[in-house]
């Protein structure tokens, strides 16, 4: 099988979240099981010359995007074992930043318009075009429009990594921006509340579609979760599959991660034990062997449940327990716990940054790994954690809920917790904190954790089976 993995970011070369840690890992997975598959991706300014001197031009064409008759450019480079490709124009993708212009419509637009016209000219054709989130949503539309010759056998899947980001806008983009024809709009295939809804149109369009865990599939059916879209999900509930993600296990790995003081796994724990100190004296945390490290790793805005710590703090610290917080995100939040590491020097730790590095660190040196997300349709971060001996505390949500098996059952990997409330989070923690201090009870479950496989191989079967239905 051909597969083409469409997406707007894919680690090594540029990432903002999870969705490039997926696009990294997934595809490669899928290529050792014996697909052919690509990775087609806009080639960035933020993308360093590191990679860009391992690039081959290919070719350039124009791109007829609505009325406007546009540039594009096709680098390619192989990266363990897998053929990436990236679409050159500068006027779209030479930002500041990957997304949040003005004219995100048009510049992932032209991307997916692009990846639709260049297909005859690469010398490789898909069987399937993988698509992922609402910059790639146009795709499977513009296939339809594309002449059967071609395209009718491409058949393509449409991945919802966070369904509340649907790439939603004005009715006047449908012809002046998208090129798309007013049946599309008419007929309610791509309208939601008098405005386009991208994500709509991919789910109707798109013959499979996938998002990244059961519990968020399930989800995805109820107003709560679903963001405006649960009746057009229950409609096409029939073509929707549930699959968790997984993690580049080569590349999360405490026994070979070269960013930590001293490497370990499941049968040499002082490497552990070493990385807390050197955590401890690089951020300004007392060193307490008595206390244990609470980390939350994540974006900070209210959806991962910052509302929740930010109203328990005083109380989580008067647990004896330390708090560190790494990421950036809404100033509410990140003015909070600055505020909150002056008042509490040595317990409290406010990391208001993005760093690979630093979050390593926090993986390898915490304790407890804490995510009280209101909603999470999969989550990595928990993931991390466990391959890193850090046991997660959760709330019992989307991908969260698939992932972490609740203490005491006998193969728990963590802590759960269900109401979305602070009490119910701090019941969560005391909890954990009391089996922190059975010291072999807490090795249990961080062992479960390290030796868990965490890793593609199950999901990228799944995603192969569903490739292959379609083929039939």
């Amino acid at each position: 099988m051909n597969i083409l993995y469409a997406v707007s970011e894919s680690a090594p070369f540029v990432k903002t979240g999870g969705l490039a840690d997926v696009a990294g890992s997934l595809p490669k997975t899928l290529c050792s099981e014996g697909t052919d598959t690509r990775v087609i991706l806009p080639l960035y300014s933020a993308i360093s010359e590191k990679w860009r001197s391992q690039m081959n031009f290919l070719f350039y064409t124009y791109v007829h995007l609505a009325w406007r008759k546009q540039y594009c450019g096709l680098f390619s480079l192989e990266h363990e074992g897998v053929i990436y490709y990236f679409i050159d124009n500068e006027y779209y993708f030479k930002r500041e930043s990957v997304y949040g212009c003005y004219d995100d419509g048009e510049r992932f637009g032209f991307f997916s318009k692009a990846v639709a016209e260049i297909l005859p000219l690469i010398g490789w054709k898909p069987d399937i075009i993988n698509c992922n989130d609402w910059q790639t949503a146009l795709i499977p539309i513009y296939l339809r429009q594309e002449p059967a010759e071609f395209y009718g056998s491409i058949k393509t899947v449409f991945t919802i990594h966070n369904i509340e980001y649907q790439g939603r806008f004005g009715k006047e983009t449908l012809d002046d921006v998208f090129g798309l024809p007013n049946e599309l709009y008419d007929s309610g295939e791509i309208r939601y509340d008098d405005d386009l809804n991208l994500m709509k149109g991919a789910i109707l369009k798109a013959d499979h579609i996938t998002t990244v865990s059961p519990s968020y599939a399930f989800e995805l059916r109820d107003p709560y979760f679903a963001c405006g879209l649960h009746k057009v999900i229950e409609y096409n509930s029939f073509k929707l599959t549930g699959i968790v993600n997984g993690l580049d296990t080569g590349r999360f790995n405490p026994m070979t991660d070269g960013t930590i003081i001293e490497q370990y796994g499941p049968h040499s724990p002082d490497g552990k034990k070493e990385c807390r100190k050197d955590l401890c004296r690089e951020i300004g945390l007392d060193e307490d062997e008595y206390s244990p490290i609470i980390a939350c790793v994540s974006r900070l805005v209210g959806h991962k449940g910052f509302d929740l710590v930010s109203d328990a703090l005083d109380r989580i610290v008067s647990k004896g327990a330390r708090l560190v917080i790494l990421g950036t995100g809404d100033g509410i939040y990140e003015n909070f716990f600055r505020d909150a590491e002056a008042r509490y020097k040595g317990r409290v730790s406010a990391n208001i940054m993005y760093s690979e590095k630093r979050a390593s660190k926090l993986y390898a040196g915490a304790d407890i790994m804490l995510m009280p997300s209101r909603s999470e349709p999969c989550g990595l971060t928990q993931m991390i954690a466990m391959r890193y001996g850090t046991v997660p505390i959760v709330r019992a949500v989307g991908g969260l809920r698939d992932t972490v098996r609740p203490y005491p059952a006998e193969n728990s990997n963590g802590f759960t917790f269900y109401d979305y409330s602070a009490d119910a989070m701090l019941g969560a923690i005391d909890y954990a904190i009391d089996i922190w201090q059975s010291k072999d009870e807490w090795w249990n479950l961080m062992c479960r954790g390290m030796t868990e496989d965490l890793s593609w191989n199950h999901s990228a079967k799944e995603y192969i089976n569903i490739y292959k239905a379609l083929m039939i």
